[in-house]
C-alpha cells in the first residue's frame, strides 16, 4: 500500500517541500531565501512563523488537499545522539529543538513544522536519520585526550539512503553489506558502514576529517591554539574559520566547486593544488575507513552534490579503486530519503523509534 507523505527540509538558505504518494512525487518545490529575509531574525527559532507561511503558501499554490496526507516528516536537527531510524516527533524532541539544546541549525525547524501541521490534521509526524545519528563503535570515540570524545555528526540521511539504494542494486540489503560512503558537499563526511551501522565517521560539522568547500576539517592543534590566544580573533570569528570560511573559501575565496573547476581548467596553480589536496584528503579518509572494516568492503560509494563532478570523483577513484569498486551515487535527495523512511514505517516494514 502507498501513502501520501509531506516532506519538509528547511536549510540555511532554502525551504524544500514535496508530497509523495508511495515513491511517486506529486509535487516538489524549493523556495530560496535571501539573507535580507532573515535579517530581522536573531536566531533560527524566530524563523518558525516565516517558514510556516512558506509551507502553507507552497501547498496552497499547488492546490493539494492536505486532508489526504497520511503523515508529515521533517528533516531531523541537532538532537542528542541517537541510533539511525525513523522517529516519531515527541514533545521531548520539540523541547530540545526549541531550546537549541544541542546546537542551532535551520534543520531544527523540520520536526517543529511537521508536528504543527500533523497535529492539525490528526496524523503522525516524524524525522528520519538526523545528523546526530550515532552508531560509532566504542574504540572510535577515543580522541587522544580523556577530556574530549569524538562525536558522530554527519550526513546520515543521505549516507543511509545511498547505502540502501546501492545494496538493493547489488541484490542485497544495506544491513548485510559493508560500505565506505563519502558524502561530498559543502561539508564532507566519510563513514565506515558495517552491516547497517556507521561504526566510524568524521564529525563533518565543526572540525574533523577532510576539508571541504567551506569547512576546515582537522587542523594542526597547536597552531590553532596559537590563533585562539593571539587576541586577534573572537571565539565566533575562530568558529567561522572552521565552519563557513574554511576549506576552499580559505584557499581560493569561493565555496563554488564549479568556480574552482573553471580555475583548474584555466591552469590556475593555486586552484589545482587546493583541488588536488581536497581529493587527496577525502581519499585518505576513505583509506582509513577501509582499515576500520578490515578491508572487507563491498563497495566505496561517492554521493552528495560534488559526486556529480567527474573531475573531482575521478581524482578519488584513481587513489582508492585498488581497495574495491567505487560506485557513484550523485546528489543528495533528502526529501526522497525522508519519504522512504516514513513509507517503511507506515507499511510496517520498520517500527518507528521514540526519542
Amino acid at each position: 500500500m502507498s501513502y501520501d507523505v509531506l516532506t519538509i527540509n528547511p536549510g540555511s538558505t532554502s525551504t524544500k517541500l514535496a508530497v509523495y504518494h508511495g515513491d511517486k512525487v506529486l509535487f516538489e518545490e524549493t523556495v530560496r531565501h535571501t539573507m535580507q529575509e532573515f535579517a530581522d531574525f536573531n536566531n533560527v527559532q524566530e524563523q518558525f512563523d516565516f517558514r510556516w507561511q512558506v509551507l502553507r503558501r507552497v501547498i496552497d499554490a499547488f492546490g493539494y488537499d492536505v486532508n489526504k496526507l497520511d503523515a508529515v516528516v521533517g528533516r531531523g536537527g541537532l538532537l542528542r545522539p541517537v541510533a539511525g531510524g525513523t522517529y516519531m516527533v515527541t514533545e521531548k524532541m520539540l523541547d530540545d529543538l526549541k531550546e537549541n539544546k544541542y546546537g542551532e541549525h535551520a534543520s531544527n525547524l523540520g520536526a517543529m513544522l511537521a508536528k504543527k501541521l500533523a497535529d492539525k490534521l490528526g496524523i503522525p509526524s516524524f524525522i528520519v536519520d538526523p545528523v546526530v545519528v550515532d552508531e560509532m563503535q566504542p574504540i572510535a570515540r577515543f580522541s587522544g585526550n580523556e577530556l574530549i570524545a569524538r562525536k558522530s555528526i554527519f550526513h546520515a540521511l543521505n549516507h543511509k539512503a545511498a547505502g540502501r539504494k546501492i545494496a538493493k542494486e547489488l541484490g542485497s540489503e544495506y544491513e548485510k553489506m559493508n560500505f565506505v560512503i563519502a558524502h561530498l558537499g559543502g561539508g564532507i563526511s566519510v563513514a565506515a558502514h558495517r552491516q547497517g551501522k556507521a561504526v566510524d565517521v568524521n564529525n563533518a560539522l565543526d572540525g574533523d576529517g577532510p576539508f571541504s568547500p567551506e569547512r576546515s576539517g582537522s587542523l594542526p592543534m597547536n597552531d590553532f591554539l596559537e590563533a585562539c590566544f593571539s587576541g586577534n580573533w573572537t571565539k565566533r570569528e575562530l568558529h567561522e574559520l572552521i565552519v563557513g570560511r574554511g576549506g576552499m573559501i580559505s584557499y581560493l575565496g569561493t565555496n563554488s566547486m564549479l568556480d574552482v573547476e573553471n580555475k583548474v581548467q584555466a591552469g590556475d596553480e593555486d586552484a589545482i593544488k587546493a583541488f588536488d589536496a581536497m581529493a587527496y584528503q577525502v581519499s585518505k579518509e576513505i583509506g582509513a575507513c577501509s582499515v576500520v572494516l578490515h578491508g572487507k568492503i563491498d563497495a566505496i560509494i561517492l554521493t552528495g552534490g560534488l559526486a556529480r563532478s567527474e573531475m573531482f570523483t575521478n581524482k578519488i577513484i584513481e587513489q582508492t579503486n585498488w581497495i574495491t569498486r567505487v560506485i557513484i551515487e550523485p546528489g543528495e535527495d533528502e526529501l526522497e530519503a525522508l519519504n522512504s523512511g516514513v513509507q517503511r514505517v507506515l507499511a510496517g516494514i520498520e517500527k518507528e523509534k521514540v526519542y
